[in-house]
């Protein structure tokens, strides 16, 4: 690997190329935000390159944040793509069903 100085430093040059064609590639932001309570949900705009050309698609991403016990925000994020919005929603519904009503599940919130 090569290496080159930059004003006292040492940076791999594989790390400048990094950094250069990271910065011509636009920032990916969400194009639709939605948000109850500790969940938010976002819709993304993304390309991908194949041999036919360049395609375009949505995904979506589910994230729940919370603090833990020292107080630090802490959040998971799922990924979906379009067709697996449909499972989750099916199968998010049958847990609900279940829970709901099920004996044990009276008295929780």
């Amino acid at each position: 690997m090569a290496y080159k100085k930059e004003e006292g430093n040492t940076v791999s040059v594989s790390d400048v190329q990094k950094s250069s064609v990271a910065a011509e590639r636009p920032v990916n932001r969400p194009i639709k935000n939605y948000r109850c309570g500790n969940y938010s949900g976002a819709i993304w705009a993304n390309e991908k390159d194949t041999k036919d050309g360049l395609i375009s698609f949505m995904t979506a991403s589910l994230r729940r944040s919370w603090k833990d016990k020292s107080g630090m925000w802490r959040d998971e994020t799922v990924n979906l793509r379009k067709n697996d919005i449909a499972k989750a929603i099916l199968l998010l519904n049958k847990l609900q069903e279940e829970m709901f009503f099920s004996e044990e599940g009276e008295n929780d919130e």
